[in-house]
């Protein structure tokens, strides 16, 4: 019987620029404040759930 396959980590949008903007937004990564605290303890659906978001608000920015 085979061991199933390591799941690869969903990395972080961090791009080093952290600074939030009047709404909560990171102008870098484009995350919320609360989900950047929340990166480091969500599992890949939860990180893949955040990154959607981040998708949505550089939708409607543009």
């Amino acid at each position: 019987m085979s061991k199933p396959a390591k799941e690869d980590v969903v990395l972080s949008p961090c791009v080093g620029v952290c600074a939030l903007d009047d709404d909560d937004i990171c102008i870098g990564c484009w995350r919320s404040g609360a989900e950047i605290t929340r990166w480091g303890y969500v599992d890949n659906d939860g990180r893949r759930a955040i990154l959607k978001n981040v998708q949505e608000r550089l939708k409607k920015a543009n």
